[in-house]
């Protein structure tokens, strides 16, 4: 028997039907996935349906940024299926909220860390590539906890989905390591382009002003930052080191405003720790080898980020106030999602030569009804970004730079970029609270 044969032997052999597979989780399980596209629908559904008919109880289940229903955060039934949440989606949002769904705060550098320090993983589940003539799976668009959790887990369970796209540096899990696996060939989820608005139009180009050529870039998700990466189209050079690859990166590369080139490391290479959007784009990263998938803990990682010079992060926020102080992830105390890696791309942007770090969103909420820039955050809020690490502020007004400015001049720059109507309210709190000198 050769070597190929025994291996597809091994496969048939620990090939299941997810509702097989969840029926050997037992009672106090703790089971995790990677980030986003990871998260394996068919296995997650059998689980649900499971605990649904309660005949499972006690078991602990890990996401890191929810992108479809999830029965645990759908329906309360915290005594069979306990959620935790490590960056939320509208599911774990609206659980959240609800109270039936825990919440882990951490920056996302940090993951891999507590996963190896304190999270025990009974269940390791995640989708993955089709395994190739070796014996190999990749873990596809999503490299940030994979290597931890393959470490730390004491089974490993596969949803092989013949659409993952096999990214070259994605950690690999091999058919001899798995527990049990599934198979689907259901399309991956997609993220639809942003809507373009005036005031995101106006942001991006302003931010794309401040980026020299060479600069390596790092872009988050929704309008703004798509609109940055439109008014990019302009440069040259520019590299790619950020958490999350998107479309628009697809696009600079495609027009030559990004080739990597002047990067000191992972030259030649775009750099992420996962990936969402377009079939195009996993189509992108299908065996491409300028497409680096790397752990978090590397990618994220503000040493590392400090390495490149004239680094740009480009990152959103709920809420500002007098301080600087940055609220991304609650307004007063309700859940929105997590810290993500902003802070990891505010300390690596700022140590890096020439670098700059934005925090970037419209100046009102509600209808205009409600300033963004605020002399408190309110009651209760998560201070994401602190005042002694936050860069610069940017609104449709304009870009307050805060860094290195004393509070008065901090408060004064933010009030020129909030919008107008409010401004005179605004310098009236700031002279009642003895700020402005």
């Amino acid at each position: 028997m050769s070597i190929r044969d025994s291996i597809e032997d091994l496969y048939q052999e620990k090939l299941k039907t997810p509702e097989e597979i969840v029926r050997q989780f037992q009672n106090g399980w703790s089971c995790m996935t990677d980030a986003v596209l990871s998260a394996p629908r068919a296995l997650y559904t059998a689980l649900g349906n499971r605990a649904r008919k309660g005949d499972i109880h006690g078991i602990t289940a890990y996401t890191f940024l929810d992108i479809f229903p999830v029965a645990w955060y759908e329906q309360p039934f915290k005594e069979n299926v306990q959620g935790i949440s490590w960056f939320s989606g509208s599911g774990a949002r609206a659980a959240a909220a609800a109270g039936h769904c825990d919440i882990m705060p951490c920056h996302y550098s940090d993951a891999p860390a507590l996963v190896t320090d304190y999270v025990e993983v009974d269940a390791y589940c995640i989708t993955v590539s089709p395994m190739d003539k070796h014996g190999y799976f990749s873990t596809g668009c999503s490299a940030s906890l994979s290597s931890a959790l393959k470490r730390k887990a004491k089974r490993i369970y596969l949803e092989v989905n013949a659409n993952m796209p096999r990214a070259l540096t994605a950690p690999i899990i091999h058919i001899s390591e798995v527990t049990a696996l599934c198979e689907s060939s259901d399309a991956l989820i997609t993220l639809p382009p942003a809507e373009s608005d005036a005031v995101s139009v106006t942001i991006g180009n302003l931010i794309a002003a401040e980026v020299p050529d060479g600069a390596t870039i790092q872009l988050g998700i929704g309008a703004i930052p798509s609109e940055v990466g439109k008014a990019l189209k302009t440069k040259r050079n520019l590299g790619i080191h950020t958490e999350m690859f998107i479309d628009g990166m697809i696009e600079l590369l495609d027009c030559g405003a990004a080739d990597n080139s002047r990067k000191p490391i992972h030259t030649g290479r775009s750099v992420a720790t996962f990936a969402f959007g377009s079939k195009r784009l996993y189509d992108y990263i299908d065996d491409n080898p300028a497409i680096e998938m790397l752990p978090v803990n590397y990618v994220n990682d503000p040493a590392v980020i400090a390495r490149h010079p004239n680094f740009v992060s480009v990152n959103a926020a709920l809420e500002v106030d007098f301080f600087g102080q940055v609220s991304a992830e609650s307004l007063g105390t309700r859940h929105i999602s997590g810290s993500g890696g902003q802070v990891d791309y505010v300390r690596g942007a700022v140590l890096s030569k020439g670098g700059k770090s934005f925090i970037a969103f419209p100046s009102t909420a509600s209808d205009g009804t409600i300033s963004k820039i605020a002399p408190t955050l309110k009651a209760g809020s998560v201070v994401t970004t602190g005042k002694n690490e936050v860069d610069h502020i940017v609104t449709e007004y304009g870009i307050a730079k805060l860094r290195g400015q004393p509070l008065s001049k901090r408060v004064k720059a933010l009030i020129s970029i909030a919008h107008p109507r409010f401004r005179d309210e605004l310098t009236f709190a700031a002279k009642k609270q003895g700020i402005i000198i």
